[in-house]
């Protein structure tokens, strides 16, 4: 069966639970690929922050760790989910490290790279901090390269919170 929106899928939260996307449902999401040793690390602090400011509109930020990219994120989710916290105040899900490319994708990141394809139609993601936006009904509005500031993305954000 084909997937029609990001709530057909489950992921694991970086303490090891299984959680059903569904249960973000009627939210405006912003999903993200991260990493703690990388040069938009620093975005967690923005990404916090829309958190912060947009959560109880309807806003849930998911960062799932991917260490594919030059190993920047090679540690346990433990240690993952403690620099976050302790360096950038992380309140906001954040899930098992997982891979966004190649054979081993995790569905959820498959499904997200063919809803929005990246420069010149490819579907592949390129870096960390790279940004997909759901609507309120699951559907991939967009992507945004890891060099698009998270709080740049804020006014397409108050939109989709807006319908």
């Amino acid at each position: 069966m084909a997937s029609h929106s990001v709530y057909d899928f489950e992921v694991q939260d970086i303490k090891g639970n299984e959680k059903k996307m569904a249960d973000y449902q009627g939210k405006v999401l912003l999903i993200v690929n991260t990493a703690s040793k990388c040069g938009f690390t620093p975005q967690f602090e923005g990404l916090q922050s829309l958190h912060k400011e947009l959560g109880e509109r309807g806003l849930e930020i998911l960062g799932f760790p991917c260490n594919q990219f030059l190993n920047q994120d090679p540690a346990d989710d433990d240690v993952i989910s403690q620099f976050c916290s302790l360096n950038y105040g992380v309140d906001f899900p954040m899930f098992s490290k997982i891979d966004v490319n190649g054979e081993s994708a995790h569905p959820l990141f498959k499904f997200l790279k063919a809803e929005a394809k990246g420069l010149l139609g490819s579907e592949k993601v390129k870096w960390n901090f790279t940004k997909f936006l759901i609507s309120r009904e699951g559907k991939v509005v967009r992507r945004y390269p890891p060099t698009t500031k998270p709080e740049s993305i804020k006014s397409d954000i108050e939109t989709l919170l807006l319908s």
